[in-house]
């Protein structure tokens, strides 16, 4: 029998905390620019955030806390290639994204 995805993680909402995800305004700016150049990864960035929402440590979004001067800051995989950058407040149960891009782009230094 084929599950869904959108139903399977759905059901887990049942057994762990749901985080909400904020989108500040310059994220909204960065992520349209990014879409307009690759609107392929739509897809894949919809199912990323759909299990950042239910699971933000689920190993298929390799999280990982950020060092240096990002320290502050974790980042998520889209794939290979691409990533999201956040800032992940446990207690308050929010991850804000702060910046999408290639490596290279979402770690410069701000």
């Amino acid at each position: 029998m084929l599950i869904k995805p959108i139903a399977w993680l759905s059901t887990l909402t049942k057994y762990k905390m749901t985080y909400k995800l904020v989108f500040p305004d310059a994220y909204v700016r960065r992520a349209k620019k990014f879409f307009k150049k690759h609107p392929s990864l739509i897809g894949q960035y919809q199912k990323v955030l759909e299990l950042l929402e239910l699971n933000p440590h689920h190993p298929s979004l390799r999280l990982h806390k950020l060092s240096g001067r990002l320290s502050d800051l974790s980042s998520v995989s889209i794939n290979m290639s691409y990533r999201i950058v956040l800032e992940m407040i446990i207690e308050g149960g929010e991850i804000i994204l702060i910046d999408i891009g290639d490596h290279d782009h979402a770690y410069k230094e701000r």
